[in-house]
């Protein structure tokens, strides 16, 4: 819609630079033509024709009583007019025929927005603010063709990942199970250890159930944000201490750092999503028995916000599609850190939302995500 609007805009520049030269022509037209013919009645007005009078008196009282006439202003004014009229109406054309040529062109190149045979956009050079505009959009729209294709590829192998995994745990559940009610006297720990195994792979199914429903909604839910003032540092901590049992368990921590309180108008339910999935994803893939640090910044226009953690280097490639649709950095699907991959394209757009900004860098010891958001 942007480049729409940016095209729409270059184009009606375009015609009122067209038009207003028209405007200048007529007026150069109007001006230069009486000019031209005045300097040639002035010229007539004083030539000598002495070599006709010498030739024959007849031819020149013939002559000058011709000349007289054309000379004479009251005679000029209807072949000015009509010559001023003529030229005018040639201006026009050619104006029109400009106008219309530029459409034709534009037209065309809108249909080669959407041909896949044609690789760039050719305009005439008063149209190459356009075809600059064009052709980027172009790419645009190719590229986010591609990455389509390549969500919804993801989307399907997800899903059938997702129809295999759950079938494992599914598997177990039943077997244990089954020897639950088979086995009427089965001793006591026994009998626990096999409750125990069955209930850990309940939990999992319903990990796997939970991803299937984030890429049904992502698919349909669309985001709408209900904006209240709200104290950030509070609700890092509140998240972070959701995070405790999950930390105890990996043996690993959080450390949040701040200089004040700051307070800004957003969506805390959404907003708070967005910290939970980089903290998610920064326990997923941190070092063994490390600490994950959350910095919390403000200065005059918007509030930035750290989530760094310590592991392996992600590669530039990898950095540049993390916030991509069901893109996940560890395609394993056995590993603990695989997900919908949709955490991270879920947080981008929320972060969007609230017109702010989010992005992820790494080296060699840490990665580091980064969200900005307005004060305002």
């Amino acid at each position: 819609m942007e480049w729409g609007i940016k095209l729409k805009s270059e184009e009606n520049k375009l015609l009122r630079k067209t038009f207003f030269l028209f405007l200048f022509k007529v007026l150069m037209w109007s001006i230069c033509m009486p000019l031209a013919i005045l300097i040639f009645v002035t010229i007539i007005d004083n030539m000598d024709f002495q070599w006709i009078y010498d030739f024959s008196p007849e031819v020149y009282d013939l002559f000058k009583t011709f000349f007289y006439r054309i000379t004479d202003l009251r005679f000029l004014i209807v072949p000015v007019f009509l010559i001023w009229v003529t030229g005018t109406m040639i201006l026009l054309y050619k104006l029109l025929k400009k106008v219309f040529g530029y459409m034709d062109d534009i037209e065309k190149a809108t249909e080669d927005l959407v041909d896949k045979e044609v690789e760039y956009i050719e305009l005439p050079d008063e149209l190459e603010e356009i075809q600059k505009r064009m052709n980027h959009l172009k790419r645009e729209s190719e590229k986010n063709e591609r990455l389509a294709k390549e969500n919804e590829q993801r989307k399907e192998e997800l899903i059938v990942y997702l129809a295999h995994d759950i079938k494992t745990p599914l598997t177990s559940m039943i077997g244990y199970l089954s020897l639950l009610d088979e086995i009427n006297d089965m001793p006591k720990k026994k009998q626990q250890k096999y409750i125990s195994i069955a209930l850990e792979k309940s939990y999992r199914l319903e990990e796997l159930i939970n991803e299937l429903f984030d890429i049904a909604r992502f698919n349909s839910e669309k985001i709408i944000l209900e904006k209240e003032e709200l104290d950030l540092n509070l609700m890092l901590e509140q998240i972070i201490d959701d995070f405790y049992p999950t930390l105890k368990d990996v043996n690993k921590s959080i450390q949040l750092k701040y200089e004040e309180h700051i307070h800004i108008v957003a969506d805390p339910d959404k907003l708070s999503r967005v910290f939970n999935n980089l903290i998610k994803n920064a326990i997923s893939y941190s070092k063994e028995d490390s600490e994950i640090l959350i910095t919390l910044k403000k200065n005059t226009e918007e509030v930035v916000v750290e989530v760094i953690n310590k592991g392996k280097q992600v590669s530039e490639e990898k950095l540049n599609k993390l916030f991509e649709k069901f893109y996940r950095l560890d395609s394993s699907r056995t590993s603990k850190t695989g997900g919908s991959g949709l955490g991270l394209a879920i947080a981008k757009e929320i972060v969007e939302l609230h017109n702010g900004t989010i992005m992820a860098e790494s080296n060699e010891v840490e990665t580091t995500f980064r969200v900005k958001l307005p004060l305002s």
